[in-house]
């Protein structure tokens, strides 16, 4: 299976760090979805983990000090402050967050980074679509297009909630436009 190229084309609205909560969009809100990363692992389970772990090597340590083999002892503590470093980059990883919210003049994307980066975004709901591209497979796209360009939405969600996430945008999108009414058509300058 050949791997989905993610581009998004949709330009910024804000970029920066210590931007605040996202603006409060005019009008009523029509759907509100706050995305951070699973981590299965707790702070508590991961500090019984690391705990579990330093005792193992100690006594491993030990048991090779007393078989003459005292250089391992360094490798049992790198092996824990490596395991130590490894959750500590995934929890600073957890950090992340993404914040779609629909209303009925606009979509508000919101990401903020591991760093505290923020980025923002701002489509117009009237003419954005949510397209589902790859439907069914492990690498599965939510995406906001309009106007030739588009957004990746939800990347950090498994597969299917990546689709359950586009099913709901397009159903509040859906729930704007009928809020909105229909569209004026220009009369082509003719008085009404």
């Amino acid at each position: 299976m050949e791997r989905r190229v993610t581009y998004e084309t949709w330009p910024a609205e804000e970029i920066g760090t210590g931007l605040g909560a996202p603006p409060g969009a005019p009008g009523e809100l029509l759907f509100d979805a706050h995305i951070r990363p699973h981590r299965s692992l707790p702070n508590p389970g991961f500090y019984a983990l690391m705990i579990a772990l330093a005792v193992l090597s100690f006594i491993a340590g030990i048991a090779f000090v007393l078989a003459g083999a005292w250089p391992v002892v360094g490798f049992f503590g790198l092996e824990v402050l490596l395991v130590w470093l490894c959750f500590k980059l995934s929890y600073r990883d957890g950090r992340r967050l993404e914040i779609v919210r629909v209303t009925a003049q606009d979509i508000h994307v919101a990401r903020r980074g591991p760093t505290g980066q923020e980025t923002r975004f701002r489509l117009p709901a009237a003419w954005t679509r949510v397209e589902i591209e790859g439907a069914g497979e492990p690498d599965v796209q939510a995406r906001l297009t309009s106007q030739g360009k588009s957004l990746i939405i939800g990347a950090m969600l498994s597969p299917a909630e990546r689709e359950s996430l586009a099913a709901a945008v397009r159903e509040a999108l859906d729930k704007a436009r009928r809020a909105r009414g229909p569209l004026a058509q220009e009369s082509g300058g003719a008085p009404a």
